[in-house]
């Protein structure tokens, strides 16, 4: 499976890439630019990501603008919604306003407030059905 790791902080990519990196073949994305051309070359091969991890705050594109132009490339190719990539949204942030804007508007598939750690990470994708 692949993954997308959308992240601008060289630690926290470091970290996820860490925890994923048992379960999916990973990308590197360090704004929201380079991930929504990430996704659409990922299409464009016939190899879509199974899940992007996408930091909601990154220079030159946020994560919620980058999602926002996922999510309508999906709805161009014709991608059905129970088959759009899962994408967990992270952030430092705890208020409710990213929540509804990433989560609820945004069509984020999930929310994770970091620190995160492996049994947040490990429990999500259970969640989600990306790994058992």
């Amino acid at each position: 499976m692949k993954c997308l790791i959308a992240e601008d902080d060289f630690i926290s990519r470091r970290i996820l890439k860490d925890l994923l990196s048992g379960h999916f073949d990973c990308d590197i994305a360090i704004n929201g630019e380079e991930a929504v051309a990430s996704f659409r070359l990922s299409h464009e091969g016939r190899r879509p990501y199974d899940l992007i991890c996408m930091d909601i705050m990154m220079p030159s594109m946020d994560g919620q603008e980058a999602l926002r132009q996922i999510r309508q490339f999906e709805v161009e190719m014709g991608v059905p919604q129970p088959h759009e990539v899962k994408v967990i949204m992270t952030t430092a942030l705890d208020d409710p306003h990213s929540v509804i804007s990433s989560y609820y508007r945004g069509g984020a598939t999930s929310y994770l407030v970091k620190p995160i750690t492996r049994q947040k990470l490990m429990q999500e994708l259970r969640q989600l059905q990306l790994i058992t």
